[in-house]
């Protein structure tokens, strides 16, 4: 099976997402996002969400897609570009 391109390995991880637990989802925030980008996650959407007239539950959802994104990032560099944030080839070797 080929490798998943960006919008692929998306809705991949969007669907499986939306199967996990609360205490799975809880784990992964846990091991992944700083606990300060959670806070500027929750204080940036309601800015925005105030500044642009969204209110209800978009608003309320707001930090969770920002969330997702960052996640979605987190597992693109390691997965596609590899863990270390190179690309996930090998080096070439240096011209002798």
């Amino acid at each position: 099976m080929p490798p998943l391109n960006h919008a692929e390995l998306a809705w991949e991880f969007a669907d499986l997402f939306s199967e996990l637990e609360p205490d799975q989802i809880n784990e992964i925030l846990a091991k992944n996002v700083p606990l300060e980008t959670l806070d500027f996650f929750q204080k940036y959407a309601e800015t925005f969400a105030g500044a642009v007239g969204i209110e209800g539950d978009a608003a309320r959802r707001m930090p969770n897609l920002l969330l997702m994104g960052y996640l979605l990032r987190v597992l693109e560099e390691r997965l596609i570009e590899g863990d270390d944030g190179s690309d996930g080839e090998p080096d070439p070797e240096p011209d002798a």
